[in-house]
């Protein structure tokens, strides 16, 4: 008789879910458990932990395997596995005759794909013909001698995420009394890097005799998987000898400086796009680059232990870092780490740059969306401190006002910095301080990193000259005194909230002219509850209520902002040109007054291999999809011209772009007519679009003169 609570079917879809989960624990008698793992029927058993070893012979259970990635490969499905292991589901659960199923699994295969191209479905029949094959049935029963799980998480861990974490982690939450919940809503910060989900098939391995240190392996990293430190080569004394370091290249760090780019490899997804973008090769191999993807089984051992020791060198000093260049921007710690982001996700490379730049200072309001469900979902957090204990506040808001909200934690930053300005000008009067030390403190303008860690301590010292003060707005001055040090307010989210259901708060706070920067993670549709069309989604895109394409050209938020005049606007796209990003950070957060920055960010939606997410932003750059511009308010006090058009005039046609794409191809095979007309009306509206932004920016162009992208048919 089977429990309300035990399961008749158990599946392990990950291999790694052995080693992190009691997976049979809620097994009824002679249930049946089907593993994807890569190792053979004869050979699996020795694979299994020692407490799954007992429970299989314990309850009887029929154990079935399944090389599911290796089927997928083969037929052309990438690492897309759900098909594979639907189909063993139907092929040995008996919830249907195994012929009927495999039929209606095929049914519904062409039904979920057929608008995406007869490819797709070939690709999925393949996939399920393989898989009747690839399946085989444990039948022999070894020995207990499995392994012993390591504990969930590191034994020098925090208690509470010892107690309370690493419970949520194993999947036993509702086993946890409320009274261990923290009552005020406060979470401790970098507990994703205990979770070590360890999901990548290959992981990048460093050839340091070919690499040029451009640092454009970690800036596209979306889960700040891959690194890069510059320490003094004594440093390296106690290095694993399997840990690769060389001296760095370029003169501003002289003679004794080493460079290492290291992998984590457990939190490394396998999304490749690190390798992407690697611009040194072999001349005498170009297919091997500095960066290249590898098995991870062979490498696993020697990265642990390299990643451990990498974590454990000092960081370069950021007061010393030109933050303007990337090989020193992305030589300081990302404060946004190992986040549940698909692979390849096209947004948190620009979150992470963020807390690279301003991540010790920054308080940030978030949007709900794809951003606060990897931001801020239990049971971890990708935001986390550096080693003074300093990283971003963070919070989650509702999608309609999370503008006002950041707008609200901006205007309690300058209250509190007023307050804490007033007292010192008391007790300053009173005689009780230094007043060469006030004076600092009141005039320095924290405009880079050396004069905000000038102004920390500074702010250390009056702490201590506090001390010895006894009244009650010297004990007051205390509690405010760290508002003294310049906060990074930010508001991020999606295109739903800032386009859409937002767009009144936003609008609010650029109107309101307070220091509110404005990240949007435009992904030209409602991401994260389903692909539904929003404002931002583009002339002809195919999206929920637009079966029939998008009729209607896409909002242009950046417009609306610059028409302000005192908000700072930027159009950014990291895949196609990356310092143009980082410039557009370092300005709009500079900037005293709200900054939007439109960063484009690809998505899963779009229906592309996310390991194409690099070239195909800069096709959307060159196909005129999305300009690259800066506007700049402060150029208008200098009598210059504000708006910076960085991308130049289209140079391939619109429909090399949407033609990788199946939210643009898939209303081809559709409605063929209508395609041809949308993508018609999307070609004229680039074309008039960049004009537009010309002839603000007050380029000298001709039109006549230049070469115009040839037309395509679809």
């Amino acid at each position: 008789m089977i429990e309300d609570n035990e399961a008749k079917f158990v599946a392990c879809h990950q291999p790694v879910f052995l080693e992190k989960y009691d997976m049979l624990d809620k097994a009824a008698e002679g249930a049946t458990f089907l593993l994807n793992s890569n190792a053979s029927a004869e050979q699996v058993w020795e694979t299994l932990p020692q407490n799954m070893q007992k429970q299989i012979i314990d309850k009887h259970l029929d154990v079935w395997v399944i090389d599911a990635y290796k089927v997928a490969q083969d037929s052309g499905m990438g690492r897309r596995i759900n098909t594979v292991m639907q189909t063993c589901f139907f092929a040995i659960s008996g919830v249907l005759p195994k012929d009927e199923a495999i039929t209606r699994i095929k049914e519904a295969v062409e039904k979920t794909y057929g608008r995406k191209g007869r490819k797709i479905v070939q690709r999925n029949f393949a996939a399920i013909d393989a898989t009747l094959e690839q399946l085989h049935q444990v039948a022999e029963r070894g020995e207990i001698n499995g392994f012993e799980r390591q504990p969930t998480v590191p034994e020098e861990s925090l208690d509470f995420v010892k107690q309370v974490t690493a419970r949520l982690i194993e999947g036993k939450g509702d086993m946890l009394p409320v009274s261990m919940i923290p009552a005020d809503g406060t979470w401790p910060l970098g507990t994703a890097a205990v979770e070590k989900r360890k999901i990548a098939l290959e992981i990048p391995v460093w050839d340091e005799n070919l690499c040029i240190h451009c640092g454009k392996c970690p800036f596209v990293c979306p889960h700040s998987a891959i690194r890069s430190k510059i320490v003094r080569a004594e440093e390296m004394q106690n290095a694993p000898d399997s840990f690769k370091h060389v001296q760095v290249k370029g003169k501003e760090f002289g003679e004794g400086w080493h460079i290492s780019y290291q992998v984590a490899p457990e939190d490394c997804t396998g999304c490749g796009l690190c390798v992407e973008v690697c611009p040194a090769r072999d001349k005498s191999n170009v297919s091997h680059k500095a960066l290249n993807m590898e098995p991870i089984e062979p490498n696993l051992g020697d990265e642990k232990v390299n990643w451990d020791y990498f974590l454990s060198l000092p960081e370069y000093d950021r007061t010393k870092l030109k933050f303007t260049t990337m090989k020193h921007a992305m030589t300081a710690q990302p404060l946004f780490e190992f986040s549940g982001a698909c692979s390849g996700c096209g947004e948190t490379p620009y979150i992470k740059l963020a807390t690279q730049l301003f991540g010790d200072r920054m308080i940030i309001g978030n949007a709900t969306g794809c951003s606060s469900i990897y931001g801020g979902n239990l049971p971890t957090t990708p935001y986390t401190k550096d080693d003074n204990g300093r990283g971003p506040a963070w919070s989650n808001s509702l999608f309609e006002d999370n503008a006002e909200f950041a707008l609200g934690m901006r205007l309690a930053v300058d209250h509190q910095t007023a307050y804490a300005r007033k007292l010192i000008e008391q007790i300053d009067a009173a005689g009780q301080l230094d007043g060469a030390l006030v004076d600092r403190l009141l005039s320095n303008p924290q405009q880079d990193e050396a004069a905000i860690q000038a102004q920390r301590e500074d702010v250390a010292a009056l702490k201590q000259a506090l001390a010895a003060i006894e009244n009650e707005d010297a004990r007051h001055l205390v509690s405010v005194a760290d508002y003294l040090v310049k906060k990074s307010v930010w508001s991020i989210g999606g295109d739903g909230w800032a386009y859409d259901i937002g767009f009144g708060g936003l609008d609010h706070v650029m109107a309101s002219g307070r220091n509110v920067n404005i990240l949007v993670l435009d992904t030209e549709v409602y991401s994260n509850t389903g692909g539904q069309m929003s404002k931002s989604t583009p002339t002809g895109a195919v999206a929920k209520f637009a079966a029939g394409g998008k009729a209607v050209t896409k909002k242009d938020l950046s417009m609306i902002a610059m028409a302000y005049e005192h908000v700072y606007v930027a159009h950014v796209a990291f895949g196609a040109k990356d310092v143009h990003t980082i410039r557009a950070f370092l300005e709009a957060e500079s900037y005293d007054g709200p900054s939007v920055i439109i960063a484009y960010s690809p998505c899963i939606a779009h229906g592309f291999d996310m390991r194409e997410n690099l070239s195909q932003q800069d096709l959307a750059v060159k196909a005129g999809h999305w300009n690259l511009f800066r506007y700049d308010p402060r150029q208008l006090e200098k009598g210059e011209n504000p708006l910076s058009l960085d991308s130049k005039r289209p140079s391939v046609a619109y429909g090399e772009f949407t033609r990788n794409e199946t939210r643009f191809s898939m209303l081809k095979r559709s409605h063929p007519e209508a395609a041809e007309a949308l993508y018609r009306k999307a070609q004229q509206e680039v074309e008039a679009r960049w004009q537009h932004y010309a002839q603000l920016a007050e380029l000298d162009y001709s039109v006549e003169d230049q070469e115009k992208p040839e037309q395509e048919k679809h």
